[in-house]
């Protein structure tokens, strides 16, 4: 007797739970779905930002190197001039 008590316990708490999770697929089906065709990954913007990083980085590396060329130029030149006297130059 004490076991069927069990039984019909279990099956209300089973009839319970397929009631909550249909409630609940219910639930997930009300709102608008977005297809995946037309939504961009996380991946694709992550792989758009990580390619514009890399072309300012490039840039930035562009602009450093030329601006260290100058420098460089400008000590060269401030060297020469200074280990040379003035009537050589001309």
């Amino acid at each position: 007797m004490a076991s069927s008590g069990y039984l019909q316990a279990a099956g209300l708490l089973l009839a319970v739970q397929l009631l909550c999770l249909g409630a609940a697929d219910a639930d997930q089906d009300t709102g608008t779905v977005i297809p995946a065709e037309s939504r961009p990954c996380v991946d694709c913007h992550a792989f758009e930002f990580m390619q514009r990083a890399l072309q300012d980085l490039k840039k930035t590396a562009f602009s450093l190197d030329a601006r260290t060329e100058t420098l460089v130029l400008r000590a060269e030149r401030r060297a020469l001039c200074d280990c040379m006297p003035t009537n050589s130059l001309r």
